[in-house]
């Protein structure tokens, strides 16, 4: 999630330009870079790290222009590096890209035979040479562009500028947003509101498949067949900290409703639905795998206990589950042909490097499941697989835990398919239903208000307990992980079945017991650990899928979710707990981005 400004009309537009790449910055740190039109050429500026460094590269030249575009980015293809910054250029055409290009290793081998040589390990400096090749060969820049776009899978939003037509840039997207904003004399675009709503409120969202070209003279609209449309532009009231929330009231809200697009990110070209397999990204895993240890922290650690169920289902592979915290202080068995799997949102986590380095040394192959790019455990680790969930602003994880349960799953397959323990077949059937889980969510999502209304009622609760079992018990853990540190409600999360074993000595009529009990193998006993609750008085909230006739008492607050197959209900039903701890925390009043006594990456021991 990459952070896009571009700026065509009569003011000087590098202020402009690192003004609305601070206000992106959120989207992406990895690096900065800014592109403009001198009057003899295209000056290009870039730094790694946060915009900072760019403002200083800039600060002591004279640099002025009335044309340009700059990037704050969040790195997917090539490690975050000045070299790997944007904006990249190739003969008059310079650009700047979010999104990721699927096919972009057979579209650079296209053109290394064809004699071009490449700057960066990124796929969208390909795209660049593409487009600099049709308009060397006579193509204007909107029909090079045009062209081009054809030739690309995956997502984008590009902002491209040529020496060769000074006076505009061409802007395109699919799958990745673009907002185009008008001024008297001047256009803006933006990946975001935020960039562009302190010079101009009227704006135009430009739509999958459209292309625009920005001059001083206005904005030139075209539908995906190149056929010029009319659009009316909308006004932006937002306030500019609403801005960057996009209309949301915290960035968790809007981090919990970005989850559908972020696990299609994390899909995209990964899947082989042909083959029932998929394809991580050239992992080189040892073969054969005798067993699997997953380590994590927190909410990562939550999502190594769904992993564990994954893999031992799927690929038959025995796996243990370790905090991080404590594994280098007991005596851990690790050796060759076993696999460490070190889970982490930053890649920082301490606890979680300090184990990694310990398996390392201790000869097992060390694999991260991580959501930042170049982090210090995916540095120290032989391999990685990067979940995509761009950069995660609240603290309480949210997309980041989906990202990663997605990862996993991916993961269980790819073993599975390897020691022949998962027939094509039914890997295939899992993968046709994985790929509808961002639409169903979307569905769960649809239920804010009913969840509201539930959270009200139970806003006041001193204590909550959460069970579930099998896949689902993890999900237990994590609801009560989110209730805790967003709405400051102590809460547990217990295995359904070990209940009598002393947590139904709490029951009564002031402890709310959230309940996890989706149709599938588990659910008459998670049912029959139901009735045992609402025989004690307790005050039942039930996660059911949503045609079940089951558990329509109407003292039992249903929240219902689609149908889905065992292994992937987890995506499912940990969205309902995270809205419920949400809309708590808000009624409660607490601060919810920023819990007390929290940090999002947790970087000492």
């Amino acid at each position: 999630m990459c952070g896009i400004i571009g700026y065509v009309g009569h003011q000087d537009c590098v202020p402009i330009l690192l003004d609305g790449l601070r206000r992106l910055e959120y989207r992406g740190y990895d690096s900065a870079g800014i592109a403009c039109w001198t009057g003899d050429d295209i000056a290009i500026r870039r730094a790694q790290g946060k915009l900072i460094h760019l403002q200083r590269v800039i600060a002591p030249e004279n640099l002025h222009s009335n044309l340009g575009m700059g990037h704050t980015r969040w790195a997917t293809h090539g490690r975050p590096s000045e070299q790997n910054a944007h904006p990249h250029r190739w003969a008059s055409v310079a650009l700047v890209h979010n999104g990721i290009i699927e096919n972009y290793l057979s579209l650079r081998h296209a053109l290394e035979a064809r004699g071009h040589h490449f700057d960066s390990e990124t796929d969208t400096e390909i795209v660049a040479h593409l487009i600099g090749e049709r308009v060397e060969e006579g193509l204007d820049l909107h029909t090079a562009v045009r062209a081009v776009l054809q030739q690309i899978q995956g997502s984008y939003a590009l902002v491209v500028l040529s020496a060769k037509e000074p006076d505009r840039l061409v802007i395109a997207r699919q799958q990745s947003p673009l907002v185009i904003a008008l001024g008297p004399g001047e256009s803006f675009a933006a990946s975001d509101i935020p960039a562009i709503l302190g010079h101009s409120r009227e704006v135009l969202f430009l739509e999958d498949g459209e292309s625009a070209i920005l001059t001083a003279a206005g904005v030139s609209l075209f539908d995906p067949e190149g056929t010029p449309i009319e659009r009316q532009p909308r006004r932006i009231n937002w306030d500019p900290i609403s801005a960057e929330k996009q209309g949301y009231k915290h960035f968790m809200l809007k981090e919990i409703h970005e989850q559908p697009d972020k696990i299609i990110d994390t899909l995209r070209g990964r899947i082989l639905l042909d083959q029932g397999d998929v394809n991580l990204d050239g992992l080189h895993l040892p073969h054969p795998i005798q067993r699997i240890l997953l380590v994590a922290c927190g909410t990562s650690y939550h999502a190594a206990l769904v992993g564990k169920f994954l893999i031992e289902a799927l690929a038959r592979i025995p796996v243990d589950v370790d905090v991080a915290s404590e594994f280098r202080y007991r005596t851990p068995l690790l050796g060759p042909q076993q696999l460490f799997v070190a889970i982490s949102q930053s890649g920082e986590t301490a606890d979680t490097l300090a184990a990694l380095r310990l398996a390392k040394e201790m000869g097992a192959f060390t694999l991260s499941v991580c959501n930042v790019m170049e982090a210090s455990i995916p540095r120290a680790a032989h391999d990685t697989l990067y979940t995509r969930a761009d950069p995660e602003i609240g603290v309480a994880s949210t997309k980041a835990f989906t990202t990663q349960l997605t990862a996993l799953l991916l993961l269980a397959v790819h073993l599975g398919r390897r020691n022949d323990a998962l027939a094509a077949a039914t890997a295939k059937s899992l993968l046709v239903d994985l790929r509808r889980v961002p639409a169903l969510i979307d569905n769960v999502l649809a239920q804010q208000e009913h969840l509201r209304a539930i959270a009200k009622d139970f806003m006041h609760a001193r204590s909550f307990l959460y069970l579930g079992r099998g896949v689902n018990y993890p999900i237990a853990l994590e609801g009560a992980l989110k209730l805790k540190e967003i709405s400051y409600i102590h809460a547990e999360g217990y295995p359904a079945g070990e209940m009598k074993h002393g947590p139904i000595a709490l029951i009564d009529e002031d402890l709310p017991v959230v309940v996890i009990a989706p149709r599938g193998h588990t659910f008459d006993k998670v049912a029959s650990n139901l009735q045992e609750v609402r025989a004690r008085g307790g005050r039942v909230i039930a996660i059911v899928t949503a045609d079940d006739p089951h558990l329509r008492d109407p003292d039992i607050r249903r929240i219902e979710i689609p149908d889905l197959p065992d292994h992937l209900q987890p995506l499912l039903t940990i969205i309902p707990l995270q809205m419920l701890a949400y809309h708590i925390a808000d009624l409660k009043g607490t601060d919810i981005d920023q819990p007390r006594n929290l940090a999002k990456s947790v970087t000492v021991e």
